[in-house]
C-alpha cells in the first residue's frame, strides 16, 4: 500500500510496482489510508508512508497503526522529502522498518528495497 498525497508520485511508484508484478493500493492521506487498512480483509505485506500529507501527517498514521492489534505487523517505510536526521530518527523510533528520502532513491532502487524487506519479514 502506498499512502501518498501527491498524485504524479502515486502514479509513478503504482506504475513501477505494476510492472515488478505487484499489486498496488493507494491512498491520498493518512485518514483514507488508516480506513483503508482497517477495512481490508487482505493486509498488505508492507506499507509505504509519506510524511507531509493533509488531514493527517505520516507519523501520527505511524504511530496509529504501530497501536492497531492488526495491524501494527505489517513493515512500514517512510518514504518522504523530509531529510532531516530528526525525522529519520523519529520514523524509526514510531516504529518505521525503513526512512527514504525521495530525492535520494531511484523508483527501481525503492522496489528493490520494498522486496528485501518483504522478504525479511514474511511469515513463511
Amino acid at each position: 500500500m502506498i499512502i501518498e498525497d501527491d498524485p504524479l508520485m502515486i502514479r509513478m511508484y503504482e506504475r513501477i510496482f505494476k510492472l515488478n508484478k505487484y499489486d498496488i493500493e493507494t491512498a491520498f492521506d493518512g485518514e483514507e489510508g488508516l480506513a483503508k487498512l482497517k477495512s481490508s480483509k487482505d493486509k498488505p505485506s508492507i506499507i509505504l508512508l509519506d510524511v507531509m500529507m493533509p488531514k493527517m501527517n505520516g507519523f501520527d498514521v505511524l504511530a496509529l497503526l504501530k497501536k492497531d492489534e492488526e495491524l501494527k505487523e505489517i513493515p512500514v517505510i517512510i518514504l518522504t522529502n523530509l531529510a532531516g536526521k530528526e525525522e529519520s530518527e523519529k520514523g524509526i523510533e514510531l516504529g518505521a522498518v525503513s526512512y527514504l528520502v525521495k530525492s535520494e532513491h531511484e523508483p527501481k532502487e525503492v522496489v528493490s528495497i520494498v522486496e528485501e524487506i518483504i522478504k525479511k519479514y514474511s511469515k513463511d
